[in-house]
């Protein structure tokens, strides 16, 4: 029995089949993909193809299994700059730039916040979700810059983790959007990942879509809106941010973000990419900072 379908859009055809694996897995690389189908556990209409097979509309793609997930220690990267917001004992908050990711996806990878991170305090390499992510209590996406939160202990991890997920931790955000946002307002809308596109995730407003998709709680919470170049600058806060949830509900709202392609937002006013900056964590009582202007995008 297939662990995963989908039927392929017009978006996919004439790519390689391990290449519209690649876009539809989250976290599958293009070598694992290659692998699963040379494997001939990735199927076309039911049989095995070619790893040259060119997908068309319309085509079922299935897999019998998926990869396992795969951990590795990061590797230390003392290279790479580490901008420290905040530094104690128990944990440190940095800030992370646009186009940096948080952790690697493969053995050796540099140039990323993990190994920055284990490079620094190689008390961290042991600690966390996994060996590649030494200490990080939320990821950011690449293109997000802003705050991030590193436990340097096991016993400060996992306090830490239970106040995040309790959402005791406050998180705000500042975001770059089309059109003319209402402030304040709640986003009490739940989301699950999209089964038609694993690089997205989707916001659930039918019961019985949400209870098929098995949706999470999502809240949002947009505290100021401003006019700015192309349409507004918002503050939001989302204590328990999931993945893409800023971007999906401010999309669902009909307020995509500059540069946010996956959820239909336009490329004009921005660089390249959307435009999501984490500016605030509250830990311990404490609200630290970080300086958005600095990267140039979020200048009004």
């Amino acid at each position: 029995m297939a662990v995963f379908e989908l039927e392929a859009t017009e978006e996919d055809a004439g790519d390689r089949l391990d290449v519209v694996l690649c876009r539809h897995l989250l976290g599958v690389s293009r070598s694992v993909a290659k692998a699963l189908v040379a494997e001939g556990v990735a199927r076309v209409e039911g049989r095995a193809v070619k790893k040259s097979y060119v997908v068309r509309p319309g085509d079922r793609i299935s897999i019998d299994r998926l990869p396992g997930p795969r951990d590795f220690v990061a590797a230390p990267d003392p290279s790479f700059e580490l901008t420290v917001l905040k530094e104690t004992e128990e944990y440190v908050v940095i800030e992370k730039a646009p186009g940096v990711p948080s952790h690697p996806l493969q053995a050796g990878e540099v140039g990323t916040v993990a190994g920055a991170l284990v490079a620094r305090y190689p008390e961290m390499r042991d600690v966390g979700y996994s060996r590649r992510e030494p200490g990080i209590l939320h990821r950011l996406d690449t293109y997000t810059s802003g705050v991030m939160l590193a436990a340097r202990t096991p016993g400060s991890f996992e306090r830490l983790r239970r106040e995040l997920t309790g959402g005791q931790i406050e998180k705000r955000y500042l975001a770059r959007c089309i059109g003319d946002v209402t402030a304040p307002r709640l986003l009490d809308l739940p989301i699950a990942g999209d089964p038609r596109d694993r690089r997205r995730v989707r916001v659930c407003r039918d019961p019985r879509e949400a209870k098929r998709l098995d949706a999470k709680p999502a809240r949002t919470e947009i505290l100021r809106s401003a006019p700015a170049p192309f349409g507004s600058l918002v503050e939001l806060r989302a204590n328990r941010a999931r993945r893409h949830q800023v971007r999906v509900h401010l999309a669902a709202l009909g307020h995509p973000l500059l540069g946010d392609a996956l959820y239909g937002g336009p490329a004009e006013g921005s660089p390249g990419h959307h435009l999501l900056h984490a500016s605030a964590i509250r830990v311990d009582g404490e609200l630290i900072q970080s300086n958005p202007w600095k990267y140039g995008q979020f200048a009004s």
